[in-house]
């Protein structure tokens, strides 16, 4: 199944455009979900029809489920509570009652990535469409399933758990309960349902597409997208243009924005397969309005942004890590290497890399900023290179 992710800055028109898209893609025929995040029903105002918790049929073809957080939350912490009530009775706390469960921060991010494992895996469509929360949102949600699986082995190692008929003995000899079984396998549970929702954003189905309005603001907003996105591996199918006035709008106050616009859109051409959507001069409600906008349906997903290994050994001595990040700034950009991770910071977007095989044996000589890519170099390590005989 194709996965279409779609973000843009707040207030972009966003839950719009993945509404369109959705519908466009349907009236192709083309089996769709369109995925709602926002708390409130703006999908549903975009559609004209409200949506919920329980999937409903917009139109032929089309879905709309906006999952609720709360009840996958109480379920969870229900769970969690029945668990350990044993330890909860030594400490002689007072369980909660179901009805006393109000989400936590993170649970709504959580419901979204179980939501997109969930509509992933089945086979009633064909295409998924998300409405992301806003970038800044949206991209700190597609890095939580891989940080989650990283912080979880580092806190419970799946290897220790060889020792379950140890744990008893060791308990005593430490003077501290050990971690009970039941832990490790909850751990082992979520660490397969994040790797589920991993692999569907690694999939070569699945693409991002940005929406913002041609301005200046949204030219910032979408270079720091594009930067976000290549981090996390990613590259957008298409930018699409959202609330763009007719050229002949008219003089007087509106003659500065359509010059913004018109240099927007010019930056924006040669950089990003556009699309521009005009503005209806009224927010889009229904499908009548949806059609109108003629958004482009699903096209063929981009090549994954690449980070190649370069193998400089015969002429400089070095292996060069190429890493593509479009838009970065020399003065914001942090590397860090730490055992065989390397930690990469840029515009205060963050991810912990592991390093391929090959340069694991290597010692870091250096690292420069040079055509939107950040080249990072290796030189191997005598201990640990094989050796030429």
């Amino acid at each position: 199944m194709r996965t279409i992710l779609i973000t843009g800055p707040g207030g972009s028109g966003r839950t719009t455009i993945a509404a369109a898209t959705a519908l466009a893609a349907a009236r192709e025929g083309v089996r769709t979900l369109v995925l709602g995040t926002d708390r409130g029903d703006s999908l549903g105002a975009a559609l004209g029809t409200a949506t919920g918790p329980a999937p409903v049929e917009v139109a032929p073809g089309l879905t709309a489920w906006r999952p609720d957080p709360a009840a996958g939350f109480r379920d969870d912490l229900a769970r969690l509570q029945q668990r350990a009530s044993g330890v909860l009775d030594l400490l002689g706390a007072a369980p909660l009652d179901p009805e006393e469960f109000t989400p936590l921060p993170g649970a709504e991010e959580l419901a979204v990535l179980r939501a997109l494992r969930e509509a992933a895996l089945t086979d009633a469509h064909e295409l998924l469409v998300v409405d992301l929360p806003p970038t800044p949102q949206a991209l700190a949600l597609l890095s939580l399933p891989e940080e989650l699986r990283r912080y979880l082995r580092r806190l419970l190692p799946p290897e220790r758990q060889a020792a379950r008929a140890l744990r008893p003995v060791l308990g005593r000899l430490a003077g501290v309960p050990m971690p009970a079984e039941w832990l490790y396998e909850t751990a082992a549970r979520r660490d397969l349902e994040l790797a589920a929702v991993e692999a569907v954003l690694a999939d070569r189905g699945t693409t991002v597409r940005l929406v913002a309005e041609p301005s200046p603001a949204g030219g910032d907003a979408v270079r720091t997208a594009v930067l976000g996105l290549a981090l996390r591996g990613l590259r957008p199918d298409a930018l699409i243009a959202n609330r763009v006035l007719p050229e002949d709008a008219g003089e007087g106050w509106l003659a500065g924005p359509l010059a913004q616009q018109r240099k927007a859109l010019d930056d924006w051409r040669t950089a990003h397969h556009l699309h521009p959507v005009p503005h209806l001069g009224h927010d889009p409600r229904g499908t009548d309005d949806l059609t109108a906008l003629a958004v482009p349906v699903a096209g063929k997903a981009p090549a994954r942004v690449e980070w190649a290994v370069e193998d400089r050994l015969a002429e400089d001595g070095v292996l060069v890590w190429h890493l593509p990040l479009p838009g970065a700034v020399r003065e914001n950009l942090d590397l860090v290497r730490r055992g065989d991770e390397v930690v990469v910071t840029a515009e205060g977007f963050r991810r912990v890399l592991p390093l391929p095989s090959a340069l694991r044996r290597c010692t870091v000589a250096g690292a420069g900023l040079r055509e939107d890519e950040l080249r990072i170099r290796f030189t191997p390590d005598p201990e640990l290179w094989p050796r030429t005989p």
